[in-house]
C-alpha cells in the first residue's frame, strides 16, 4: 500500500518537476514598479542582462511606476505565478500599508519572496550652515532649538521617514519631517539650504558631502557602510538606534512552484556575483547582498517588517 502511494506521488510530482526544469521556454518580464532612471531601475537593467544569459530567455524591464509602486506591484500579484512575470521592489513595498489604506493587495499573502539582490545604506546629513559637526551636536541644538529642526526625505512612509521617526524618538527630540517626492527634489533642496536636514541613500549624500556642500553625520543602519566606513552609525551615538537594510529583491505571484523559486534565486545570485555586475553596481553605492536562499529572504522580510511596524505603532502612524 505504502509503495503503491509513493508510486502515485511520483506520477503526480513528474509533471511539476519537468516543467520546472524546462523553465524558462519563453521571455520573463521584470516589473521594475518605479519611473526609468531611478535607483531600482539603475540595478534592474544590467542585472536583467545578465539573468537574459543565464536563463538562455530574454529578462525584459517592464517600468509600471505609480500609486507609491502600488501598480507595478499589483500586476505581478495579478499574474500567473509560472515565473514569468516578477517584480524588483524594494522594503517599502512592505510599509506601504502602515500609510495607505488603498493598498489592492496584501503584501504578505499575494506574493513569493524570490530574491535578496542588494542594500543601499542610508545617511543623515545636514547643510554645513547648521552649526553641527556630529550625531551629538545635532541632538544638542535640537534640544536647544526645540521645534526649528525638520528633515527631508523622499516621501511618507519610506525607511527614510521612519529612521527620522526612530531618532526623534529615541533621542527625544523634536525632528519635523518633510516629505518630497523623490530624491532629485529633496537633495535639491538640502544642497540650497531650504532643508536643514536630510536622510537620503548614501550615493545620493557623498558626493555632496566630499565636495562640502553636505555633512555627512550619521548611517541610519546598524553598522557602518562599506562606501563610507569614516561615517559613524547614529547608533553608535544613541545605542540601540538602528534601522533595517533598505534591501532590493525580486518577489513573485503567491503559490510559485519552489523549483522555479530556487532557479529564478540561483539565477540572481549568480548574475549579482558576476564580476563586472557587481564592480558596476558596487561603484554606484549598492551593497550586493546576492548569497541569500528564498527561505532566508522570506524571514528576513517578516524581521524587518516586524521592526517598522513597531516603530510606527510607536509613532502613532495610522494608514489613511
Amino acid at each position: 500500500m505504502i509503495r503503491r502511494r509513493l508510486t502515485l506521488l511520483a506520477l503526480l510530482c513528474a509533471p511539476l518537476m519537468a516543467w520546472s526544469q524546462a523553465y524558462p521556454t519563453k521571455p520573463i518580464r521584470l516589473v521594475v514598479p518605479y519611473a526609468p532612471g531611478g535607483a531600482v531601475d539603475a540595478l534592474a537593467r544590467p542585472v536583467a542582462q545578465k539573468l537574459s544569459e543565464i536563463l538562455g530567455q530574454p529578462v525584459i524591464v517592464d517600468n509600471r511606476p505609480g500609486a507609491n509602486a502600488t501598480l507595478g506591484a499589483d500586476n505581478v500579484a495579478r499574474s500567473s505565478p509560472d515565473g514569468y512575470s516578477i517584480v524588483l521592489t524594494s522594503i517599502v513595498h512592505y510599509l506601504v500599508p502602515f500609510f495607505s489604506k488603498n493598498v489592492p493587495y496584501d503584501t504578505m499573502k499575494d506574493f513569493t519572496p524570490i530574491a535578496q539582490v542588494a542594500i543601499t545604506p542610508n545617511i543623515l546629513a545636514v547643510h554645513p550652515s547648521l552649526p553641527v559637526n556630529s550625531i551629538k551636536e545635532l541632538i544638542d541644538y535640537a534640544k536647544k532649538n526645540p521645534g526649528k529642526l525638520f528633515y527631508g526625505t523622499t516621501g511618507v512612509g519610506s525607511t527614510h521617514h521612519l529612521g527620522g521617526v526612530l531618532f526623534a524618538q529615541m533621542a527625544n527630540i523634536s525632528l519635523e519631517h518633510l516629505p518630497y517626492k523623490g530624491g532629485s527634489p529633496t537633495i535639491n533642496d538640502a544642497l540650497g539650504g531650504q532643508i536643514p536636514v536630510v536622510i537620503l541613500t548614501s550615493p545620493t549624500i557623498l558626493p555632496h558631502a566630499k565636495a562640502g556642500r553636505l555633512r555627512a553625520l550619521g548611517v541610519i543602519e546598524g553598522k557602518r557602510a562599506r562606501s563610507s566606513p569614516d561615517v559613524p552609525s547614529i547608533g553608535e551615538t544613541v545605542p540601540g538606534y538602528a534601522v533595517p537594510d533598505t534591501w532590493f529583491g525580486v518577489l513573485g505571484p503567491a503559490n510559485m512552484p519552489k523549483p522555479i523559486v530556487d532557479k529564478l534565486n540561483a539565477a540572481f545570485r549568480q548574475a549579482i556575483n558576476t564580476p563586472e555586475i557587481k564592480q558596476r553596481l558596487e561603484a554606484g553605492g549598492y551593497e550586493i547582498t546576492g548569497t541569500t536562499s528564498a527561505d532566508e529572504f522570506t524571514q528576513s522580510i517578516k524581521a524587518d517588517t516586524e521592526v517598522f511596524r513597531k516603530i510606527v505603532v510607536s509613532a502613532g502612524i495610522k494608514p489613511e
